[in-house]
């Protein structure tokens, strides 16, 4: 994914959820858009590096969005409004070697009256339904999900179990965008139904998948796979 004309600044603080502060290098204070609903655990110190972008959509608020946080000397992307195109795109080259080359890709499938998964993935006579969550917490070694409870990616891992069939296959997802994790599980400590459930519905034929992104603030690529370990964060 090529990103254009991101501009250099220093975070200050986040607030009201969706508000960054920034500063930028002649010393004025800009608002920024934080389009990541997650806590943001352990990048959010002031004084880091940060990427933000600005859109020419005369009906945005805060025309400017932060894209990226530098933690630990290595781009950290945290806009989770690229994170499926990101996949997407890994996946179309066939880098996503659990898929392999593929026939057809539909975003935004719709599972349920009130529900909707990222991607139907077609190959042959097979179906396989995908949901994306994109990581950005890094502790130790572990790169975790969640940042948050997040009853609604509990309730994705549950919809991904129940659409499992013969000739339909169901899988999670995990797309790290930062450099420093070597594995991949579930942050139990901060939400523990979500290690469990993703625990329980992996034994019911749930597959789990985490690819690893190189973040740069010319350009974020998928680079590699990642280990998963479903045990607690302490084995």
């Amino acid at each position: 994914m090529i990103l254009q004309d991101l501009q250099s600044a220093t975070f200050i603080k986040r607030y009201k959820r969706f508000l960054v502060d920034v500063e930028r290098p002649d010393g004025t204070v800009l608002t920024v858009h934080c389009p990541n609903t997650g806590s943001m655990r352990g990048c959010l110190t002031p004084g880091n590096r940060v990427m933000i972008s600005c859109s020419d959509n005369p009906k945005r608020k805060y025309p400017h969005g932060l894209e990226m946080i530098e933690v630990a000397g290595y781009w950290v992307g945290i806009n989770t409004m690229r994170t499926n195109h990101l996949v997407r795109e890994a996946i179309e080259a066939g880098l996503v070697a659990e898929l392999g080359r593929v026939d057809r890709i539909q975003a935004e499938v719709k599972v349920s009256s009130h529900s909707r998964l990222d991607f139907l993935v077609v190959k042959g006579g097979e179906k396989i339904y995908l949901e994306v969550k994109n990581c950005t917490l890094v502790e130790g070694d572990a790169a975790l999900f969640p940042d948050a409870v997040t009853a609604r990616g509990t309730k994705h891992l549950q919809e991904l179990a129940g659409l499992l069939a013969p000739g339909v296959r169901a899988m999670i997802f995990f797309c790290v965008q930062r450099q420093d994790g070597k594995f991949v599980g579930p942050a139990d400590h901060i939400d523990p139904l979500y290690g469990e459930t993703l625990r329980q519905v992996v034994a019911q034929g749930v597959e789990v998948v985490a690819y690893q992104a190189l973040v740069q603030p010319s350009e974020i690529t998928i680079r590699n796979a990642l280990p998963v370990r479903l045990g607690t964060n302490e084995e």
